[in-house]
């Protein structure tokens, strides 16, 4: 006997709200956060399976110049990308966060803002800390704790590795916001 477990049954998908999405009637723009990447797509509900219209994945900021971590800024920028290669901003869209919880500053709302910033009409009412979509909470981070080195290296190694400052992550932030929009 064939044991078959549903999305509902492993917890894969919170039907109560996916039901509220849809009823809307509105594209959404899907949030998703994995160990190394965020993916941001632009989703169409049909009755045979949903469609992506548009998907960026913050893999491709890397041509941009910017070294892509799972982080603040990097949602940001990978919002901002996502707008910028959706055509039609006439369209009212609506933040799905999936089965994450929505926490006020989370990378979601990153992701979001930065849709919202390059002229998506995202039916929500997000507020962020500027100082955190650019960075300068991890910059500070990095020069209160760049006198202990073992410290400095666990939580920095990374960015070492491919030569990416964190201490001036803020002005790298804002070159690369620069030459998405410009671009």
């Amino acid at each position: 006997m064939r044991v078959y477990r549903t999305r509902r049954a492993t917890s894969m998908t919170n039907y109560k709200r996916r039901v509220s999405l849809l009823k809307g009637g509105f594209l959404r723009v899907v949030v998703r956060k994995t160990n190394r990447n965020i993916i941001m797509q632009i989703v169409e509900y049909k009755v045979d399976g949903d469609i992506i219209l548009k998907g960026v994945n913050s893999s491709e900021l890397i041509k941009y110049g910017w070294d892509p971590r799972c982080n603040i800024p990097t949602a940001y920028l990978t919002g901002l990308l996502l707008s910028k290669k959706f055509n039609d901003k006439d369209k009212e869209l609506v933040l799905d966060t999936g089965l994450s919880n929505p926490i006020k500053g989370s990378i979601i709302f990153a992701g979001a803002k930065g849709c919202i910033d390059f002229g998506l009409k995202l039916k929500s009412n997000i507020e962020f800390d500027e100082e955190r979509l650019s960075g300068k909470h991890i910059s500070k981070f990095a020069l209160l704790i760049k006198d202990d080195n073992t410290h400095y290296k666990n939580q920095f190694s990374k960015y070492k590795e491919v030569k990416f400052d964190p201490e001036k992550i803020d002005s790298k932030f804002v070159e690369i916001k620069d030459k998405i929009i410009k671009e």
